[in-house]
């Protein structure tokens, strides 16, 4: 399998640069305020945002990370999500891929959680 050069997250109100390479936008909602121009995408994996369910039990609360890191880790580990994120690094096989997302909280968002998800996948290849 051919993959990315690396793995980065870049939130969504950063302006989009060259050097992003393929940019995924990760969030389930789109980020408020910003135009498909802006933003640069070249995809949005609505399908790997964590669920409705897990996002408005944590609702961005750093006391319910813990929780929220391993019910999303939980559902990034069914087969649907499994084949999302080959899929995704296969997109941007050869680029850097952009993990796009709107949270102010990066060290507390589900970008975070995916970013090591895909990196660990990523050692593993």
């Amino acid at each position: 399998m051919r993959k990315p050069k690396d793995i980065v997250m870049k939130r969504a109100y950063e302006a989009a640069a060259p050097e992003d390479g393929y940019r995924v936008l990760v969030d389930r909602l789109w980020p408020r305020g910003r135009s498909k121009d802006t933003l640069k995408l070249d995809e949005w994996a609505k399908s790997l945002a964590p669920s409705e369910a897990a996002r408005k039990a944590y609702c961005h609360d750093p006391a319910l990370w813990g929780d929220f890191r391993k019910a999303y880790r939980h559902e990034l580990a069914q087969a649907e999500q499994q084949a999302g994120m080959q899929a995704l690094l296969q997109a941007a096989a050869g680029r850097r891929l952009t993990l796009v997302y709107a949270s102010r909280d990066g060290e507390h968002s589900n970008a975070e959680v995916l970013f090591e998800v895909l990196r660990d996948q990523l050692k593993r290849a």
